[in-house]
C-alpha cells in the first residue's frame, strides 16, 4: 500500500486534503504537522522524512504570511527554500514520488496575458524569492517532481480572503477592496482533488504545472462575487494598490494558464463561482 505523507497538515490545502482522505483507503495517509514534519529544523527533518518511510509525499507545508516574511527572511529561506532542497533530495534517493505546492508569486506581475509554466519568473517579495528558490532546489535535487502553482488560496480553514470578506461584510457598512490586482482564486479543496487525481493517472509525468479556478478577476471583483453569493448588504468600493500600502509588494498580474494540467493530466477545473458556490453553500 502507497504511504502518503501530506506535510502542512493544518493548513488550508492539507486540512482539505485531509477531509478527502477516506475517499481513498488504498493509500496510507499520514498527515503531518509541525510536530511531525519540521521544517525549520533541517537535521531533524532529515530524520523525520527517514522514520515516516512515505513512498509519495505532498508539500503542502510552507511560510505563508507574505507581509510577516518581510521581516523573518532567514526563516521563510529555511522553510520555503533549504527544506524543500532537503525534502526533494529524501525523494529522489527513496524514489519517492513529490508533488510540491508553489505559487502566483514567483512572477513580478508585469504580464498582461495569462502565465504559462514557462513564462520567466521575478519575484518581487521575500516570499515569492523563497518559493521560486525552493522550485528551483526541487527541480534540481528531483527532476522526478511535480511542482504545482497556485495562487490566491481560499478554504474553510485557516486565514484566508473569502473568509476576511464574510466577516467584514458581517461588522461593516461598507469596504474597501484593491481593483488593480488581477488573477483567479484556488478553492483549496478543488486543488486537494486535483492533486490525489493527478496520483491516480496511469502515467507520472513530472514538471511544473499551474492550477486555479478558472476565471479572470481582480480582488475587488472577487469580493463583489462573495457579497451577491452570500447574500450580504454591504457597499463594496473598489480603490488602487497604493491606497492600501503592504510591506510587501504584490503582483499587479498573475492569472495562471492551466492548459498543461489539464491537457496532461486530463482535469476538469471549475470555474471560480461554482467554486465559490460549493465554498459558501455546503
Amino acid at each position: 500500500m502507497e504511504k502518503i505523507l501530506v506535510t502542512g497538515a493544518n493548513g488550508q490545502l492539507g486540512s482539505e486534503l485531509f477531509v478527502l482522505s477516506s475517499n481513498y483507503p488504498q493509500y496510507e495517509w499520514i498527515f503531518a504537522d509541525r510536530n511531525h514534519i519540521t521544517l525549520d529544523d533541517l537535521d531533524l527533518l532529515q530524520t523525520q522524512l527517514e522514520e515516516l518511510q512515505a513512498t509519495i509525499i505532498l508539500n503542502c507545508g510552507a511560510y505563508t504570511a507574505v507581509d510577516k516574511a518581510e521581516t523573518e527572511k532567514e526563516l521563510v529561506e529555511i522553510v520555503n527554500h533549504l527544506a524543500v532542497d532537503v525534502i526533494a533530495k529524501y525523494s529522489a534517493k527513496n524514489e519517492v514520488k513529490l508533488i510540491h505546492v508553489s505559487t502566483d508569486y514567483v512572477f513580478d506581475g508585469t504580464s498582461s496575458v495569462a502565465l504559462n509554466e514557462e513564462a520567466l519568473t521575478n519575484p518581487i517579495n521575500v516570499y515569492g524569492e523563497t518559493k521560486r528558490l525552493g522550485e528551483l532546489s526541487c527541480l534540481q535535487a528531483n527532476p522526478n517532481s511535480i511542482i504545482i502553482r497556485t495562487s490566491w488560496v481560499y478554504s474553510k480553514f485557516g486565514h484566508n480572503f473569502v473568509k476576511t470578506m464574510q466577516r467584514l461584510m458581517k461588522e461593516r457598512d461598507s469596504i474597501s477592496v484593491v481593483n488593480d490586482q488581477i488573477g483567479s482564486p484556488t478553492y483549496a479543496a478543488d486543488l486537494a482533488q486535483a492533486m490525489i487525481d493527478i496520483l491516480g493517472f496511469p502515467e507520472w509525468i513530472p514538471g511544473i504545472y499551474n492550477y486555479s479556478n478558472e476565471g479572470e478577476i481582480s480582488w475587488y471583483e472577487f469580493a463583489l462575487a462573495i457579497k451577491e453569493l452570500g447574500g450580504y448588504n454591504c457597499d463594496v468600493t473598489g480603490i488602487p494598490s497604493e491606497s492600501y500600502p503592504t510591506p510587501a509588494k504584490r503582483p499587479e498580474f498573475s492569472l495562471l494558464g492551466k492548459k498543461k494540467i489539464k491537457d496532461t493530466y486530463n482535469l476538469d477545473i471549475p470555474h471560480y463561482k461554482e467554486s465559490l458556490k460549493k465554498y459558501l453553500y455546503k
